[in-house]
């Protein structure tokens, strides 16, 4: 062959797709959790499968509970080079899991490319900041969810 063929331009992945929030989740160990939310992530195509053991290992050595029921894991910083792109994944427990000695009703899983994981976790802190959008968002179907959280 005489020539490269083009490089497909690859889409810009949205930071949260709708199939990526579950709501009415039942109560699971810890690391259930973030296997879920963190498969959900794989699935989507922002991380490899080895991210998934990152959010693990960072858990253990650092609690991504946030207060206010939310919990946000995410992977230990050597793990950065499994993400290929930055998005969020997101499961509503209304009854509350354990998240170490706290119970955590909203867990968003995070994959940043770069320094992205910190812009998104801003973004997701200040929205959880209010009461009000925790327990709009416990009682919101997965269209209400996506609205919220996908507004700048």
């Amino acid at each position: 062959m005489f020539f490269k063929p083009k490089k497909q331009k690859e889409e810009k992945k949205e930071l949260l797709y709708l199939k990526n929030i579950r709501t009415g989740c039942k109560a699971d160990t810890q690391e259930n959790v973030i296997r879920q939310v963190g498969g959900m992530l794989v699935e989507s195509g922002y991380v490899d499968e080895p991210y998934v053991d990152a959010m693990i290992e960072r858990e253990k050595s650092f609690s991504t509970y946030m207060g206010n029921g939310l919990a946000l894991p995410h992977g230990v910083e050597a793990a950065k080079k499994e993400i290929k792109a930055s998005g969020i994944a997101v499961m509503v427990f209304p009854e509350g899991t354990k998240w170490g000695d706290e119970t955590a009703n909203i867990v968003i899983g995070i994959a940043g490319v770069g320094d992205e994981h910190l812009r998104i976790l801003g973004i997701i802190a200040e929205k959880m900041l209010d009461p009000d959008t925790i327990s709009e968002l416990l009682k919101a179907d997965a269209q209400k969810i996506y609205e919220i959280l996908s507004e700048e």
